[in-house]
């Protein structure tokens, strides 16, 4: 079976401000940018070798996908399944680890107002992960993206109480691979 990695988009501003970003669009810190380009050369370093990039359009994401297909010379292309999840009410609010946030996300069915709700999310990113695993003989992917699709991703592998599941995390740009 093949595998995949999947990487967290460089820091934001919004990061840095510590509010929740969700769908809105977040542009990267210079030291975001410069995230993006160590993980390409690290990528290079450690002779991972990978066809293509799939990356959430956000702009957060494509610009850390862009700097990484630079650097490593693969074609990169925005996959509309990798969207960050839609927070809703919660979206521009400060801080990221309030307590009342953290619980709402452990509602799985919970659309956070006028959002989207962990269970619509996950039935797409299964769904595209699916997908990347009827092809994982052929080829291998990096996907770009967010904290809440690499919660997503991180349950498609492994059991996660709901609780684990509302505090899992990566770090900015940090790289993680996943075997079928």
């Amino acid at each position: 079976m093949g595998h995949f990695y999947f990487v967290r988009h460089g820091q934001t501003v919004w990061n840095v401000e510590g509010k929740i970003c969700g769908r809105t669009d977040s542009e990267l810190t210079e030291y975001g940018h410069q995230q993006a380009v160590e993980t390409g050369r690290k990528f290079l370093e450690e002779g991972i070798q990978a066809d293509e990039i799939l990356y959430s359009p956000l702009v957060r994401a494509a610009e850390t996908a862009r700097h990484i297909s630079e650097i490593m010379g693969i074609p990169a292309k925005a996959e509309p399944r990798l969207i960050e999840q839609h927070f809703g009410k919660w979206e521009g609010t400060s801080p990221r680890n309030a307590a009342d946030f953290q619980k709402e996300k452990e509602q799985f069915a919970s659309h956070h107002g006028n959002g989207e709700s962990t269970l619509q999310l996950a039935q797409r990113i299964y769904n595209l992960l699916d997908d990347i695993k009827a092809e994982s003989d052929e080829k291998t992917y990096i996907l770009v993206a967010h904290n809440g699709i690499a919660r997503v991703v991180q349950s498609y592998f492994t059991d996660m109480t709901n609780e684990e599941y509302a505090t899992f995390g990566v770090k900015n740009c940090e790289i993680r691979r996943y075997d079928f």
